[in-house]
């Protein structure tokens, strides 16, 4: 099963890094507050894709970019079929251990999204 991870994130400013597990390479989005109220509606943004290493990493990010800490990690699963996904809407089932349950990413332009845990 893929691994996730969220990593809390002091730079620029404080945020929340979700990443899930793609082959050999992580998906991120920043997401702007904890993930931690179910229900409630989080602007994230897509970022560049992260090597595997951050799954198990704490520390200083290189070029000054300030220091991750783990928030929370385990598996996920997608809800949506590969055949049936797009690039505007990801749905993933969460196991970690401060999150349960299934997260919605609608994009709503470019670059921007809302995340939702429900």
């Amino acid at each position: 099963m893929p691994r996730f991870v969220i990593l809390q994130h002091d730079h620029p400013e404080l945020h929340w890094d979700l990443m899930l597990q793609a082959g050999d390479k992580l998906r991120t989005w920043r997401l702007a507050q904890a993930p931690d109220k179910p229900g409630a509606e989080i602007v994230a943004t897509a970022i560049g894709d992260h090597r595997l290493m951050y799954l198990d990493y704490e520390g200083p990010v290189s070029g000054g970019r300030g220091c991750v800490v783990g928030w929370d990690k385990g598996t996920y699963w997608e809800e949506i079929p590969r055949t049936v996904r797009s690039d505007q809407r990801v749905v993933v089932g969460l196991t970690g251990e401060r999150v349960h349950g299934k997260a919605v990413l609608e994009r709503i332009s470019e670059d921007r999204w809302i995340f939702q845990l429900t």
